[in-house]
């Protein structure tokens, strides 16, 4: 008897190694590298999106943080950063503890693609233009009207900006969410 609840126990343990092993191997890599983008470009963008303390600001992509870490820290605006990639989590978290953010900002471990965002007032991207194309029509669907869109670098294909700026080289955007 002993011996058999003992592989009973082995056969559990070994079956939630495999399926942790077969989660790790079917968690989506990241579509984009990390390229952190300059603190001058940031705080334009921010600024270009009207960020206030009312706004709550996304980072999709959120690499190292420094979007809503900026965006707690100069607008007094809360944040939610989401990323793919664990090590990037890791730190923004550290860059949150260093600067003293963390009551004002969070960061999620997870695909973009798959977050609830309903609650941004304000969503900041760095992705590729096809990635902002697949992301597009989640954003009509789960933000809400005159919600603000800023990315840096690369556009929405046919849907046309509200503003565009040149800063340091690059371009940036502003997009709105339309009426129902």
């Amino acid at each position: 008897m002993q011996r058999r609840q003992f592989l009973s126990t082995a056969g559990l343990v070994g079956t939630a190694g495999l399926l942790g092993t077969v989660r790790a191997l079917a968690q989506r890599t990241p579509d984009v590298i990390f390229v952190p983008t300059d603190f001058q470009i940031v705080t334009q963008m921010l600024k270009l999106a009207e960020v206030t303390s009312k706004d709550v600001v996304y980072d999709l992509g959120c690499g190292d943080g420094r979007f809503v870490v900026t965006a707690a820290q100069q607008f007094g605006a809360r944040g939610v950063g989401i990323d793919i990639d664990p090590q990037r989590i890791k730190e923004a978290r550290e860059l949150a503890k260093r600067t003293g953010s963390e009551q004002r900002v969070r960061f999620i471990e997870g695909d973009l693609f798959e977050a609830d965002i309903s609650e941004a007032t304000v969503v900041t991207l760095f992705l590729l233009t096809r990635l902002n194309l697949k992301l597009r029509p989640k954003l009509m669907k789960e933000l809400k009207p005159g919600t603000r869109i800023v990315s840096h670098a690369f556009d929405m294909g046919d849907w046309k900006p509200e503003k565009t700026e040149y800063v340091v080289s690059t371009t940036i955007y502003l997009w709105r969410i339309p009426p129902a």
